[in-house]
């Protein structure tokens, strides 16, 4: 039986699909949600326009720059909040009672720590299904949360992305 359940999400129709997952079970089982939004400081979805002409050096050299990323983190930050909070009103809708959290540093390690301070009995995470070499490269934070959390967890496949391996090859003629 579950009583808590920590939910690791993101603004993407996967994670949509994580949080229905998740509000489902919690329904089921009278349990609790907390919602977690892990913030990556240095993803490239406000890096990259500090690093076009003329910011092609570390921004805190240049005060238009540092105040230009700041300006990004802030919206990314608040975003995020209004991401959990709508999130947290469809649960809450459905009867289940929820708390958000959202945080900043690496996602796994984030997943593993908030399991084990609010006392999680389950996590349930997305798997975007690469495999090989582009697992490799691009990481697995549901790997890593399934070997190091406190608890049970609960992958929720995405869909299966191809790899090179799986490609089929040209046949010269």
């Amino acid at each position: 039986m579950f009583h808590k359940i920590l939910v690791a999400v993101d603004d993407t129709e996967m994670d949509r699909h994580v949080f229905d997952e998740a509000v489902s079970i919690a329904e089921v089982m009278n349990a609790r949600l907390m919602l977690l939004h892990v913030l990556v400081l240095f993803d490239e979805q406000f890096l990259n326009p500090l690093f076009v002409e003329p910011y092609l050096v570390y921004p805190t050299f240049h005060t238009d720059a540092k105040n230009q990323y700041m300006t990004q983190w802030e919206e990314i930050k608040q975003k995020g909040v209004e991401f959990l909070k709508s999130l947290c009103d469809q649960a809450n809708a459905a009867g289940v009672a929820t708390e958000v959290s959202q945080n900043t540093g690496d996602p796994g390690q984030l997943i593993c720590q908030v399991a084990r301070s609010w006392e999680a009995d389950l996590v349930v995470v997305g798997r975007r299904g690469y495999k090989g070499l582009s697992e490799f490269f691009l990481g697995s934070v549901s790997n890593y949360v399934l070997h190091h959390a406190p608890c049970s967890v609960l992958t929720v496949q995405g869909p299966i992305h191809a790899t090179v391996e799986d490609t089929p090859q040209a046949q010269v003629v």
